[in-house]
């Protein structure tokens, strides 16, 4: 099997997620990491035993990369994707993959006439919760589903933003809270109830408001596909980041995500299914080991197509989609029908 050699464009914090998803994967080497900061890159790329570049079109010539992932603040996304793709090379990025609509729809087509692969990390779909709860509603035992309801309530102080002033700007990060934090809320609504055909929601900024230019808070009402309701809430000014809390109410029995763990109410009787916790019994961070699962399930596509089972620009447009809604909602003060197609 040949050694694929891959490079990450990006030495922020999420990096270290694909680093230590990369050291798992036998086959798989990092041979370079690109970043603007060349102190901190130079650092990193000393401690990976690893190239390093400055400028990622540099890094792009390297003909012995074969995948490039992106770590990048959300403005460079689309420009750095479509340089790579044209390069020759696969491409796994972060959320969002692109800003708006727009984007999505030039990258996609950018993919489609590409000799490489684009995915797009949504590891949280990879959950052992997430995936379980897929199994529940697959087996149909709890009757029709009927709702929804997501609350997301997390801290973000000022520095978070002051120390980073790409976030919270509708140009560089494409808003805020709703495409940075909530997004993969929105994403497993969606997922699970198969679409959404039409939402109201509303955005506002209180705490953060004298920071950001984009909102803080944001709540939704969503009609899917299957005739179920979604209530979605979600908020960065709480003072500590709570885990989500997600509960699907169907006919004969309830889902609910709480503090990590699922758990059945059916007929008054309240059963843990899974956790999220890892194996040593610390509580799950947000990024968990989805990362590994994720970059896992691409690069099983990159050497056997019969198993592509990762997020392409199509799946993760999804989410995308309802963001810009929620937006559009909230200027307009009305219902916006989403087109699925």
């Amino acid at each position: 099997m040949k050694m694929l050699n891959a490079a990450i464009i990006g030495g922020g914090a999420i990096h270290t997620c694909h680093v230590n998803a990369l050291r798992q994967m036998p086959g798989v080497t990092l041979r370079a990491l690109v970043d603007i900061d060349s102190e901190r890159g130079l650092k990193l790329a000393m401690a990976y035993q690893c190239r390093f570049y400055q400028d990622y079109r540099e890094m792009l010539l390297d003909g012995e990369i074969d995948v490039v992932h992106i770590c990048t603040p959300h403005f460079e996304h689309k420009r750095m994707i479509l340089a790579a793709l044209a390069a020759g090379k696969q491409v796994f990025c972060e959320k969002p993959v692109g800003m708006n609509g727009g984007e999505i729809a030039e990258i996609a087509l950018a993919a489609q006439n590409a000799p490489g692969l684009l995915g797009v990390c949504y590891q949280n779909r990879l959950n052992p919760t997430s995936q379980r709860i897929r199994r529940e509603l697959a087996g149909g035992d709890h009757g029709r589903m009927l709702s929804i309801k997501a609350v997301l309530t997390w801290s973000r102080s000022e520095a978070y933003y002051t120390q980073s002033p790409w976030r919270g700007r509708f140009a560089t990060e494409g808003g805020s809270l709703l495409i940075n934090q909530a997004i993969h809320t929105l994403d497993l609504m969606q997922w699970f109830a198969g679409g959404v055909t039409r939402l109201k929601g509303v955005v506002d900024s209180g705490e953060l408001a004298d920071v950001t230019e984009a909102e803080d808070s944001a709540m939704a009402t969503l009609h899917f596909t299957n005739g179920a309701r979604g209530l979605f809430y979600a908020s960065n000014c709480h003072t500590t980041d709570s885990p989500l809390l997600l509960e699907i109410h169907c006919e004969n029995a309830t889902l609910q995500l709480f503090d990590n763990a699922l758990w059945r109410i059916k007929n008054g009787e309240r059963i843990k299914l899974v956790s999220d916790a890892s194996p040593n019994g610390a509580a799950k961070s947000y990024w968990g080991l989805g990362h590994q699962h994720a970059i896992g399930d691409f690069y099983a596509a990159l050497t056997d197509p019969d198993k592509a089972d990762y997020t392409d620009i199509r799946e993760a447009g999804k989410s995308l989609t309802l963001v810009e809604a929620i937006y559009r909602s909230s200027q307009m003060r009305q219902w916006i029908e989403i087109n699925q197609q």
